[in-house]
């Protein structure tokens, strides 16, 4: 639980006052300006330094470092949040589908939140990359939903679980799907180690921030930078060096990096090739 000494300093972090009741406004405001304020990234898991989920840890690291994370680190730290201000909310999991072949099996290695309200329940999730929720959407399959960004909808895909899409370009794009079944903190721990350490893994080899702005999202995958700004084509650009990585990083995900941890990422990224 998040007590109070935790509580004030997150709220500031992401620059939202607590909200008067625990109810759907509030959810909505919390969402958002978490998903503005605090980037995906995971150069500490490319670094080979891992990812801790307790508590003192994530508020060291994306509150007081004002640092990001993914999203083991994101929705661990927005739980806890919820809770201290008297939200109902419960940890789920996720097999990623995105840009994944079909019918690929992966590993249920994704961590989201479900959140219960009088009306219904909500899932929200601010760990997702390149498409993070930045509102929370209700747990009502087919219905599309708009958020600030793009419409999102669940679709069933077989017993109880669930197909998270998002519409961009023209089209619905499956994300992940999950299953109704609380998660415990052992099932993130494991899951969490898995994803930081995998030698072959998506996390341990590649450079990935995102942060969403009102009107835009930016999202940085190695050295290629892509904005995408509401009703326009992507823009994408290559970065050349060290210099001008770390000009990206503290201009458009709030990441101002030693010099010494930027050059480490450019050794790592800098002969990558696009995926």
């Amino acid at each position: 639980m998040v007590d109070h000494e935790l509580l004030a300093p997150y709220l500031d972090r992401i620059g939202c006052p607590a909200p008067a009741a625990p109810d759907l406004a509030g959810l909505r405001a919390i969402v958002a300006a978490h998903a503005a304020s605090v980037p995906f990234e995971n150069i500490d898991v490319l670094l080979g330094r891992g990812a801790r989920l307790d508590l003192p840890a994530l508020a060291g690291k994306l509150v007081a470092g004002r640092r990001g994370g993914y999203c083991f680190e994101q929705n661990t730290l927005l739980m806890a949040a919820l809770r201290a201000l008297g939200f109902t909310v419960e940890g789920l999991a996720a097999r990623v589908v995105w840009l994944r072949p079909v019918g690929t099996i992966g590993p249920r290695t994704h961590m989201l939140l479900r959140v219960a309200l009088p009306d219904s329940a909500y899932l929200v999730d601010v760990g997702f990359g390149g498409l993070t929720l930045t509102a929370p959407l209700r747990f009502a399959p087919h219905d599309a939903q708009e958020t600030p960004h793009e419409p999102h909808r669940l679709i069933p895909c077989g017993g109880d679980a669930l197909e998270l899409q998002a519409r961009f370009d023209g089209a619905w794009t499956p994300l992940y799907r999950l299953t109704p079944e609380p998660q415990h903190p052992i099932d993130y721990e494991v899951a969490n180690w898995f994803t930081a350490t995998h030698p072959d893994g998506l996390f341990t080899n590649n450079l990935m921030c995102a942060r969403p702005d009102p009107d835009c999202r930016y999202a940085l995958l190695n050295t290629r930078l892509t904005i995408r700004r509401r009703g326009a084509p992507a823009e994408r650009r290559e970065l050349r060096d060290a210099g001008e990585l770390a000009e990206m990083l503290a201009r458009y995900f709030h990441l101002d990096l030693p010099p010494g941890d930027v050059a480490l990422v450019w050794a790592k990224i800098a002969a990558r090739q696009p995926l």
